[in-house]
Order: structure tokens, then sequence, then C-alpha cells
């Protein structure tokens, strides 16, 4: 073995080259100590691949565990290919495919007075909203579009003035013959007091409903329509019982198909980036169990508020589903046929104690699965703007007021320099409605 040795402190034996930096010199390396450095002869590689003929015994008798592996392996692939395959089919062949007749194709050239019909009144209907809805051409009207319901102010569209909105001025629909609601006294007039809050209803906006012109019992509805851009708006695609055969809301239920907020989705959970559908029912208000039965979908980069979509509904006695532009993307689905007697065994009323009273159950001696959801319902159309049922919480994106607030109107009035350059330019602001379908369930007669 040959070996050199560099003894880099030596300066007689090994000279260190130098490097100069700007007239500076420093050594090349800065070790100090002795280097060796050992070199080995190199060895020739030598193959160890044999040549010639040789024999090859593990070829003339195959194992045959390897077949059996070989078997098992395409059999297991070719068992799950057939069992993928049925499931596939079954589920394909569990999806209804029912016959439906179509009783209602509506494209708004105009607001055709034999399908829908105004709702005049200012009460809120039940979720204390501020708006007061009217069938003035301003809130509701058609163009090439479609149907526009747009929200205005108050102010802005009547001959109201500012200080007779927060004073001394009465309101009354049912002296003009134009309320539409059975409660004179809280839906259909109001006096403005400065002393107590009380104003008059700062917004004015619409809603259409079918009642009494075009109701469904299982079938379907499918809604083509834009949302709105702006803080505090609600729009809603919903619908409600003709007759209420089992008692005042929510006893009857409710079903809500798309509804909405104005607010933007960078600012407010569930905004203008959400659509919501649920079910609304229970024996009282109180025990509503609407959050029992309900879904969302939000969607990323967008908002509902920027094309038309088509939100529908299937509904027959053993399911009921919404969806968004096809069955494929569904938003709430609800099987009635399961292990629950009925609503009130799914709901676990029995158990629920209001007031210090025992509910009563309403439904079950129709021997229905699906009561109170086995009657005929009609559709509604609006906008709604705030509330204090809890739909916009308290305390999120600077709401500017509180649910159990007594002026609540009254604040969120105050607030408006702040939530009324949020609202979209002219129909923008509204929901625009471009189509609307409904099919009863069943071959046409």
């Amino acid at each position: 073995m040959n070996r050199l040795s560099l003894d880099l402190g030596s300066p007689d034996r090994v000279k260190t080259p130098s490097i100069s930096v700007r007239g500076r010199s420093r050594p090349a390396s800065i070790q100090s100590k002795n280097l060796t450095i050992t070199s080995r002869p190199q060895r020739r590689f030598k193959s160890a691949r044999l040549t010639g003929e040789y024999e090859k015994p593990w070829t003339e008798t195959p194992i045959k565990r390897r077949k059996y592996d070989y078997y098992i392996f395409w059999g297991g692939c070719l068992i799950g290919l057939i069992a993928g395959a049925f499931m596939c089919y079954e589920a394909w062949s569990g999806v209804p495919n029912n016959t439906y007749c179509l009783i209602l194709e509506d494209d708004f050239s105009n607001i055709n007075t034999d399908i829908w019909t105004h709702e005049i009144q200012r009460g809120g209907y039940g979720t204390g909203s501020f708006d007061w809805t009217t069938s003035d051409p301003e809130n509701s009207f058609t163009d090439a579009e479609g149907l526009h319901i747009v929200p205005t102010l108050t102010l802005n569209s009547t001959n109201i003035t500012l200080a007779e909105l927060l004073d001394n001025y009465v309101l009354n629909l049912t002296t003009s013959g134009e309320c539409t609601s059975t409660d004179p006294y809280s839906s259909c007039s109001i006096r403005s007091n400065k002393t107590t809050g009380d104003i008059i209803n700062p917004v004015r906006s619409a809603r259409l409903t079918t009642r009494g012109k075009k109701t469904l019992r299982y079938g379907k509805v499918e809604v083509v329509a834009k949302m709105p851009v702006g803080d505090w708006l609600w729009p809603a695609i919903w619908m409600m019982p003709q007759d209420s055969v089992y008692g005042p809301w929510p006893a009857s239920g409710e079903i809500d198909i798309a509804e909405s907020r104005g607010n933007s989705g960078a600012t407010f959970p569930d905004g203008r980036d959400s659509i919501g559908s649920a079910l609304h029912w229970a024996p009282v208000p109180a025990a509503d169990a609407f959050w029992r039965t309900q879904g969302k979908h939000n969607i990323r980069r967008t908002d509902y508020s920027e094309s038309f979509r088509t939100y529908g509904l299937e509904w027959s006695e053993k399911y009921l589903f919404t969806y968004i532009d096809n069955r494929l993307l569904q938003v709430f689905f609800i099987n009635f046929q399961t292990k629950y007697d009925g609503m009130w065994d799914r709901g676990n009323f029995g158990a629920a104690i209001v007031n210090h009273s025992a509910l009563h159950d309403p439904w079950s001696q129709t021997g229905h699965r699906n009561t109170p959801f086995d009657q005929d319902f009609y559709l509604i159309l609006n906008v709604a703007v705030g509330g204090t049922n809890g739909y916009f919480p308290d305390g999120v994106d600077s709401k500017p007021w509180g649910d159990q607030s007594y002026t609540a109107p009254l604040q969120f009035f105050d607030a408006q320099d702040i939530w009324l350059p949020t609202w979209g330019n002219g129909t923008t602001r509204g929901m625009t409605v471009k189509s609307v379908k409904m099919w009863s369930e069943g071959a046409c007669k």
C-alpha cells in the first residue's frame, strides 16, 4: 500500500497557495493539522453471472402456491368489480323516478294575478323583520330579466317625512283597505312615538304568494333566481300550509326551499355565499325542531348574487329534499320512512316540557309518518329586511340592533349610514326571479 503524507505545517516540504483579496493574502485552507491521503489499488470487477447452459429446476415444476396467489388476486378483483357494479345499480335503481304533471309555469312577462297575490302588512310576519310589504311597483315589477323584488327606504318611496317616521304619525293599512293580515292591530297599523321608540317601518319591500290559487301536496318546485346584495337583506323561497290543518305555526309545518343573507360572506358567516333549507315543525313555537331538519350549501370565490341558479324541491310521502341546479347537489334531505313512527317521535316531543306543561301530539292520529308535511302548501317569494328571531345573530358583523331590544327597528334605522352603502345598485339590491315551475306527483289527468 502506497501512502502519501503531507505536512501542512512544514513550509519546506509543501508550499501552501495563497489567495489575494484587496491587497491582503490568506491561506487557501484554514486547516492546520497534518492531512494524510491514503491511496488504495483499484480491484477489477468480476461478474458473478453464470455463463453457458445451466439447469433451472424451479421452472420445470411451478409452485402450486403461486398459482393460488394468482387466482386469489384476480378473483378478488373480479368479485370487487361485480360488487361495485351491483352497488351502483342498487343506488341507481333506488333513486325515485316519479311521474310528474306540470301545474304551474311562469316566466314573469308580467305579474299574473291569476297566480300571484301581494301580501300587504307591516307586522314582521312572526320574525320581527323591519320591512313593510307593499304592492307598490317600486318594490315588485317585471322586465326582461323577470320578477324583481326590491326593498326601498320608506322616506324615499312615500310622502312620510323623517319627523313623521319617528313621531306622531299613524300608518293604518286597514283603513286604506290594503292589509291582507287577519291581525289588524300588530300587522296592519302603527303609530310612531318618539318617547317609546316606536317608528314607522323604515324599509318597504314585497312578498308574493300563490295562496288560494296554486298549491302542492307532493311533487316538485323549481325557481330560477338571483339573490340580492346588501347587509341585512333576507331573500327567501319557501312554502306554507294552505289550510293549517294541524294548527297555527309551526304545528302545520313550513318548508324553506332556499334562504340566504345579503351580507358579504367575507365578513358574515353564511352570507350571500350560502343557501339554507329547513323544515319547521312542532306542537308549539317554543319547541320548533327546525334544527333537526336543516341543511346548507356554501360556495367559494363567488356567491349566489352573481348569477341565476335553480333552487328546487322534490317532495313525496316517503321523502323530501331540496337542491341547487340539479338533484345531485342536495342541500337538505329527509327520509320519512325511517325508524321513527312519525314526526312526533322524531322530535322527541313526548319528553319535552314547555311553560311547565307537557305537549299535545297533533299529528299521530293521521297514521302518516310525514305529518304535518302531508297537506297542501303554497309558494312564497319575498325579500325581508332584518329581524329579531335570531336569523341574524347578535354580535356578528357589527349588527346594529339587538334581538331583545324593544327599539330594534329604530336601532336599525339609526345605522343606515353604515348598511345602506352596502346595498346593490338598482335591482341588484333585490331578488330577481326568472321563472317558477311547479309539478304535482302523478300523471296529468
